[in-house]
């Protein structure tokens, strides 16, 4: 019986499958840099990692690191079972350090995130480390992109060029935004007497969608959906539109959220974890915004929240309730 096939019947329970690859002492440090207690994953790589870690992991793009969180997401068996196969930070490192050239200096806990960057993506992303006798078959697959080469030989220098000039622009990220777009209510008629909705989320070049509600003006989502907050972000912009399966979807209206009070106020106050419940800031209703009323920041059992509430624009009717958490990568 193989191994994954053991830690499947062994445990159902998720979590604890979870907990149970955590607990592996090599899986105690992180893979790039060595800090204690990583909190962090890159599941198609299949590496545990830091916080600092994980958002240069997130600066190389989900199509060559998926980064979750081991306390903060929700994982699917496909996900831990990427990451047994690759058997822990130990087995990879063998593979993606293989030829790390001597005396090279790795990142530590104190390494700036410019240094750091750039050793992840010359581990992962370039692969210069890499054993010869591996290659990539598909950034996109949600399992480990390692597989045996054929022939045996060395990455083709031209492919990791190629690689190189398609990932100029690399984005630092600051954070995670955690939406969830909690419901809808009297929305716009987009059918004969109703709409089949669902929303949009634009934040700088990602975009992330809920499932559509059938014939619901309406619509119950409870949808958490998750982006990545660039360094220079700018507002949060929700569209909702009608599903239509024959022609273009319509408009059912669109606002946008400012994160500025959210971002600024996490950051004055520091660590939410060292936090009693409270409120550290607000985003006040104006003429200028889509709020419906004033929106409050606050520290909730650790983590930072907002309540907002958002009349639709440049649409006859309809409102839209969100919750967002942040959570900072440094």
């Amino acid at each position: 019986m193989s191994n994954l096939q053991y830690n499947r019947k062994s445990s159902s329970d998720t979590a604890g499958r979870l907990k149970d690859l955590l607990h592996k002492s090599e899986n105690g440090i992180c893979a790039d840099c060595g800090a204690e207690d990583p909190k962090w994953a890159s599941t198609n790589i299949g590496v545990f990692i830091c916080l600092k870690c994980s958002g240069a992991h997130r600066s190389l793009g989900a199509h060559i690191s998926k980064v979750l969180s081991v306390t903060l997401d929700e994982w699917s068996d496909d996900e831990i079972d990427s990451m047994i196969e690759v058997g822990g930070n130990s087995a990879a490192n063998a593979i993606y350090e293989a030829f790390l050239p001597q005396g090279y200096s790795k990142p530590t806990l104190h390494t700036g995130h410019e240094q750091r960057l750039k050793f992840i993506r010359s581990k992962y992303e370039l692969q210069e480390f890499l054993k010869p006798s591996l290659r990539i078959v598909s950034f996109a697959s949600s399992k480990s992109f390692l597989q045996p080469s054929d022939s045996g030989k060395d990455i083709d220098s031209g492919f990791k060029s190629d690689i190189a000039e398609k990932t100029v622009g690399m984005v630092e990220f600051i954070g995670i935004l955690k939406v969830k777009v909690v419901k809808g209510t009297n929305l716009a008629i987009r059918d004969m007497l109703t709409s089949d909705p669902y929303v949009i989320l634009n934040l700088g070049q990602q975009k992330v969608q809920t499932t559509v509600k059938k014939s619901n003006l309406n619509p119950v989502w409870n949808e958490v959906l998750s982006l990545s907050v660039p360094q220079r972000f700018g507002p949060l912009k929700l569209q909702v539109y009608d599903y239509d399966m024959f022609s273009a979807d319509d408009i059912m209206g669109e606002a946008e959220v400012d994160l500025q009070p959210m971002i600024t106020s996490a950051t004055a106050f520091g660590d939410p974890n060292l936090l009693d419940d409270m409120q550290i800031g607000k985003w006040l209703k104006s003429g200028d915004n889509a709020l419906i009323k004033d929106s409050t920041i606050n520290i909730v059992e650790g983590k930072v929240k907002q309540q907002v509430f958002l009349k639709l624009q440049n649409v006859e009717s309809g409102e839209i309730e969100l919750e967002l958490e942040w959570t900072a990568l440094n």
